[in-house]
C-alpha cells in the first residue's frame, strides 16, 4: 500500500509539471516575454546608453519618472476591459484586439526611442520612453486579464509562473540582448532589433483563441452607467481593502518602502558599472545574464522560505538579506574593476532582491481578497511600484554629490524604514 502510495505521489508531480507542455501556458510564456522586453529598454539598457553619451547622474536619476504609467495603469485598465475597437474587436475578440494594438505601438515607439539622441536632444528621448513605458503598461493590463480569463483556476498558478519565466525572458533579451546588439550595431540597431522582437507576443496572441468573454460584453450602458462601472472598477476594491484592514494605510506606506533601498541603489547600478570601467560585454556576461539567473534562484529560495518561516518572518529575513548586500557596492566602489567582485557583488544583490520579491509577492497575494483579487493586486502593485519610481528618482543626485560608496551605504539604511513598519505590522498581528 506505501508504495502505491507513493506512486499516486509521483503522478501527481508528473501531471502538475505536464501542466507546462499545454499550448494555452506555452502561449502565456510568450506573452509573459512580450511583457517583460519593454522594461529594461526605459530603464537599465536606457541608463547604459545615457551614461555613454555624457548624460548627468542627477538627469540619468529622474529618467526613472517615465516609468510612471506603470503606477498608474489601474486609472485607464477599465476603459481595456470593456471598451470594444472598432471594427477589429468583432474580428479578433477583445483580448487580442486590444493586446495587438498596444504591441503595435509598442514596436513603433521602441523603433523611435532607438533613432533619438540622448546627448543632442534629451527632451525628445524622454517623451519617447515615456510613451513606450506607457504602451508597454498597457500591454500589460490586457496580457495579465488575458492569462486570467484563458485559464481554468486550477492552471492560474502554472500560468502565473509561465508569465514570471517569460518575462525574465524580456528583461534578458531586453538587456544583454540589447547591449550585444548596441555593441556591434550602434544603439539605434539594437533597439530596432528589440522592435522586432515584439513579434514574438504578437504570434502568441493570434495563435491563442480570444478567451471567453465572462459577461464583459453584456455590461453595456443600459445595465450599468459609466460612473457605476468605474466606481466597481476602481472605489469598490479600495472599500473592501480599508474595511477588512483597519492599519490599511500603514500596509500602503510599508508596501511603498519595502523595496525602496533596494531600488535606489539599482537605480544607479548601470551608471556605476559604467564609471568603474566595465564594457558592455561585462556588463551584459555579468550582470544581465548571470544577475537574471541568480534572481531566478532567489525567486525559488524566497519561497521556500516563505514556507518554512511564514509571510512575516520572510519578510524580515529578506528584507534584511537584501538591504545588507547594497554594502557589497560600497566594496566594489572601492575596489573598481574587478570582474571578480562583479560577479560576488551582483550575485548577491540579485540572490536576496529574488527573495525579498518572493516574499513580498506573497505578502501583497495575502491582502487581496477573491472578489477583488485582480484590481486590488494591480493598486497594491501600483503602490510598491511608486518607490522603484518617484522615491528612487532621487538616486542619481545623491550618487552625484555623495559619490558612490556613501550613496550605498546610505542605499542600505534607506531600508531601515521598511523593515521598522514590518516589525510594527508583524506585532500588530500577533494574536493578544
Amino acid at each position: 500500500m506505501a508504495g502505491f502510495k507513493n506512486y499516486l505521489k509521483i503522478r501527481g508531480w508528473e501531471q502538475a509539471f505536464a501542466v507546462y507542455g499545454e499550448r494555452r501556458i506555452i502561449s502565456i510564456f510568450f506573452m509573459g516575454f512580450s511583457s517583460g522586453l519593454p522594461l529594461a529598454l526605459t530603464g537599465s539598457t536606457l541608463a547604459v546608453w545615457m551614461a555613454e553619451s555624457g548624460v548627468s547622474l542627477t538627469k540619468i536619476g529622474f529618467f526613472v519618472l517615465v516609468g510612471i504609467s506603470y503606477n498608474l495603469k489601474f486609472l485607464w485598465s477599465p476603459l481595456m476591459d470593456r471598451a470594444p475597437i472598432p471594427w477589429l474587436t468583432g474580428r479578433l475578440g477583445r483580448r487580442r484586439s486590444w493586446a495587438l494594438v498596444t504591441q503595435i505601438a509598442l514596436m513603433a515607439a521602441l523603433v523611435g526611442l532607438g533613432h533619438s539622441d540622448p546627448a543632442a536632444d534629451l527632451e525628445k528621448t524622454a517623451l519617447l520612453a515615456v510613451l513606450v513605458a506607457f504602451f508597454s503598461a498597457s500591454q500589460d493590463i490586457v496580457i495579465d486579464a488575458f492569462r486570467i480569463d484563458l485559464l481554468a483556476e486550477h492552471e492560474q498558478g502554472a500560468g502565473a509562473a509561465s508569465t514570471q519565466l517569460g518575462y525574465r525572458g524580456g528583461l534578458l533579451v531586453a538587456g544583454a540582448g540589447a547591449l550585444y546588439a548596441a555593441t556591434y550595431g550602434g544603439w539605434g540597431f539594437a533597439y530596432v532589433v528589440m522592435a522586432g522582437f515584439m513579434v514574438v507576443g504578437m504570434a502568441a496572441v493570434l495563435l491563442t483563441p480570444e478567451p471567453p468573454d465572462n459577461g464583459r460584453s453584456g455590461q453595456e450602458g443600459e445595465e450599468m452607467s459609466f460612473s457605476q462601472q468605474l466606481h466597481e472598477a476602481v472605489v469598490a476594491p479600495f472599500a473592501d481593502f480599508m474595511g477588512r484592514h483597519g492599519e490599511w494605510m500603514v500596509i500602503l506606506i510599508f508596501i511603498l518602502f519595502y523595496k525602496f533601498g533596494d531600488a535606489v541603489a539599482g537605480v544607479m547600478a548601470n551608471p556605476f558599472y559604467v564609471a568603474m570601467g566595465f564594457t558592455k560585454i561585462e556588463i551584459a556576461d555579468v550582470s544581465k545574464i548571470f544577475g537574471v539567473a541568480a534572481t531566478v534562484a532567489g525567486i525559488v529560495v524566497g519561497g521556500a522560505v516563505v514556507y518554512r518561516l511564514g509571510i512575516f518572518r520572510a519578510l524580515l529575513l529578506c528584507g534584511i538579506l537584501q538591504a545588507l548586500s547594497n554594502l557589497m557596492f560600497a566594496y566594489q566602489a572601492t575596489v573598481g574593476h574587478d570582474v571578480g567582485l562583479l560577479v560576488a557583488t551582483i550575485g548577491l544583490e540579485n540572490l536576496t532582491g529574488g527573495m525579498g520579491s518572493a516574499a513580498f509577492v506573497a505578502y501583497l497575494s495575502s491582502l487581496c481578497s477573491h472578489a477583488f483579487s485582480a484590481t486590488q493586486y494591480a493598486l497594491l502593485s501600483s503602490v510598491m511600484a511608486l518607490g522603484r519610481t518617484v522615491l528612487a528618482s532621487g538616486g542619481g543626485w545623491a550618487a552625484q554629490e555623495m559619490g558612490w560608496v556613501p550613496f550605498f551605504i546610505g542605499s542600505t539604511f534607506a531600508a531601515v524604514p521598511g523593515l521598522l513598519l514590518l516589525l510594527w505590522l508583524m506585532r500588530r498581528a500577533q494574536p493578544t
